[in-house]
Formats: C-alpha cells, sequence, structure tokens
C-alpha cells in the first residue's frame, strides 16, 4: 500500500498562513476566555485546588471582558459575565 505524500514544510507554513489569516482576535480572546475559565473551575476542584491560580482567572476574566463589549454579540458577553460570578461565588466559598 502507497501512503500519500506527506506535505513539504513550506506547504505546511502556507496552510498555517491561509488558516491565521481566516482567525479574527475576538475569536481567538473568546477561545481564550472560554480556556481560562475552565482553568479557573479546575483550579477551584477538590482535586486541583489552587486558589491563586483561580484568582488569577476571575481577575483575567474580568480584565478582558470590557475588552470585548461592542466586539462580539451581546449573548457571549452575558455568558462569560455569568461565569465570571459564579466563578467568584465558588471562589469566596472555596477560600473559606
Amino acid at each position: 500500500m502507497n501512503e500519500p505524500p506527506q506535505p513539504s514544510d513550506e506547504q505546511l507554513l502556507q496552510q498555517l498562513e491561509e488558516e491565521l489569516k481566516k482567525l479574527k482576535v475576538s475569536d481567538l480572546l473568546v477561545q481564550t476566555l472560554y480556556t481560562v475559565s475552565s482553568l479557573g473551575y479546575r483550579n477551584l476542584s477538590d482535586e486541583a485546588r489552587d486558589l491563586d491560580q483561580a484568582r488569577l482567572a476571575i481577575e483575567t476574566l474580568r480584565a478582558l471582558l470590557p475588552v470585548l463589549e461592542g466586539v462580539v454579540g451581546d449573548e457571549i458577553l452575558r455568558d462569560f459575565r455569568q461565569v465570571t460570578s459564579n466563578l467568584q461565588l465558588a471562589y469566596a466559598d472555596a477560600a473559606k
């Protein structure tokens, strides 16, 4: 069986450049907020408790949300505000 030819480094670089052209900063920030919020919740879990990292996640969400106002949909902002509030409540509970 013949394997299909592997793309060259140059072809891979060109593909990456094409993908980067499609990417918007706002998309990257939204994905970053999802990741940060997930890590924040994980850092509040009993198995991986790290209150400093959880606090950093909360502060990151609070800092980046205003940047996205008027750039992403109101529903996305509302959801992240709710996530931030929930993280703050969970942090307060964990810090007791």
